[in-house]
């Protein structure tokens, strides 16, 4: 009698056990609403190709317009038109924490924050759009290369295969 009351009692448990889903955690959830958010901003924004005349020889990339404004004001000198992004965040302390890591392994960094909220992460800013293009070609050469993507996205949490190009509109 007494083994069936325990399975009387063991049933039910094993059942709530086991209809339960485990709940993401809130950072997940608001990290992948803005992602989805970026996306769908990336999608209604044009990419548009920009021919002009430096000092380079002539190169087609295709950039992403957007307004953006540096984080630090002591960021502001080095802004320029053409900008390499690494990656964009939609937290503020997120973009700190890898610039810092960035920094403290010898790579400058600008952060940004277009008119959405977003931070771009920026590792290269020039004035002509083709020595931002040969600047992002050689991130990604180096680190490909030596197969070092996955220890990247490992190590900042950030694809370096996911590279853009970022025009600064004033």
């Amino acid at each position: 009698m007494k083994k069936f009351h325990y399975a009387l009692v063991l049933i039910p448990l094993l059942l709530a056990g086991t209809s339960c889903k485990p709940r993401q955690s809130a950072y997940k959830q608001v990290y992948e609403a803005a992602k989805e958010r970026e996306v769908q901003q990336t999608v209604s924004q044009p990419t548009t190709v920009i021919k002009e005349a430096s000092p380079l020889p002539p190169m087609e990339v295709s950039v992403r317009r957007e307004k953006v404004e540096p984080v630090y004001p002591g960021d502001a000198a080095g802004l320029k038109r053409f900008n390499v992004v690494i990656a964009s965040l939609s937290v503020k302390l997120n973009a700190e924490s890898l610039k810092n890591r960035m920094e403290s392994e010898g790579h400058p960094v600008i952060l940004a924050q277009n008119e959405q909220g977003m931070f771009r992460v920026i590792v290269a800013s020039y004035d002509y759009k083709a020595q931002a293009a040969a600047r992002r070609d050689e991130i990604y050469r180096i680190y490909s290369a030596k197969g070092n993507t996955d220890y990247l996205k490992r190590t900042y949490g950030v694809p370096f295969n996911d590279l853009w190009i970022l025009e600064r509109a004033y």
